[in-house]
């Protein structure tokens, strides 16, 4: 019988295409997940069980058997609504890696941030770093692996660049745009987080694609691609926050978060390393011009709808 390996959120983003190469290798798949009722995109080929955080021996049980976990499992942004913050996702993960632990799994390929440090103000940063010690310290053979941003036909950030610039007259831009960021295709990911998952040791590796962009360029670069020409308008992040808050408000969704600003003008997502995958974003956006941008992709939709499968937009 073929290895079993679990992947979570395997009916969402990035471990939907963990689980697809998986599958492709001939590997059992098997998911935890927050979403049961979730469009399951491979039929009976993935087995479903709940996250079961609030009960350890089942969570552990759910892993029994299985010789890699993928753990993509993380929360964007706090909200009120119980359960989403980041502080409950690092108690939740510690829980899994301290299940993974007693299941016997012989691997953990992990889903990090460039840039992670514990004494980060910023709360995404400082959780994911005190994650990695945490899997570090655990015993368990490891892969950390650290992208910025994440992109493809379900990703939120680029095609919401995208779409702001096809809906309003011209787009805000938090201070100079000067920061950088290297965007990483989610197929991409994939391949390295299952390639990642066939060795043991230990290793950190930084997630990023092969070009590297000021944020003022890739929202001018996504403009010439699709077609759509906007004046760029500096202005403090202050104002920015604002701005974003009242289109939040218009489209029903958390559209950035003082994190995700903050972590981008301190230059943290971007690395010295060199890429790890090789599909370009401008390559990618030209085949996609013609979608990209068209419909708003809602983090908080994907939160509340549990049963429709992510949108390839």
């Amino acid at each position: 019988m073929s290895e079993l390996h679990v992947v979570t959120g395997a009916f969402g983003y990035s471990g939907k295409y963990i689980a697809a190469r998986l599958l492709e290798a001939g590997v059992r798949v098997r998911t935890l997940t927050n979403s049961l009722r979730r469009a399951n995109p491979f039929d009976d080929k993935v087995e479903a069980h709940p996250f079961n955080f609030d009960h350890p021996t089942a969570l552990v049980e759910s892993l029994r058997g299985a010789t890699v976990l993928y753990n993509t499992y993380w929360i964007r942004f706090n909200t009120q609504e119980p359960g989403f913050q980041h502080s409950v996702a690092v108690e939740n993960t510690l829980k899994l890696f301290e299940a993974a632990q007693q299941a016997g799994v012989s691997r953990v390929v992990h889903t990090s941030i460039t840039n992670p440090a514990e004494d980060s103000p910023l709360e995404y940063f400082r959780g994911k770093a005190m994650l990695e010690r945490a899997l570090q310290e655990s015993g368990l053979s490891y892969a950390i692996l650290r992208p910025n941003v994440l992109f493809g036909q379900e990703d939120i950030l680029i095609n919401n660049i995208a779409w702001t610039l096809r809906k309003l007259p011209m787009f805000g831009m938090f201070g100079d745009g000067q920061y950088r960021l290297q965007p990483m295709h989610v197929d991409d990911f994939a391949a390295l987080a299952v390639e990642q998952g066939k060795d043991r040791a230990n290793r950190v590796i930084d997630a990023i694609g092969p070009e590297t962009f000021t944020y003022r360029r890739l929202v001018e670069e996504i403009g010439n691609i699709i077609g759509v020409n906007r004046p760029i308008v500096s202005v403090p992040p202050s104002v920015g926050y604002v701005v974003g808050a009242i289109l939040g408000k218009l489209v029903g969704d958390v559209m950035i978060t003082r994190d995700e600003v903050e972590g981008l003008m301190a230059d943290l997502l971007v690395t010295s390393s060199p890429p790890a995958g090789q599909t370009k974003l401008t390559e990618w956006a030209r085949q996609h011009a013609d979608t990209l941008g068209k419909q708003y992709a809602s983090e908080l939709a994907r939160r509340k709808n549990r049963q429709a499968a992510y949108e390839k937009l």
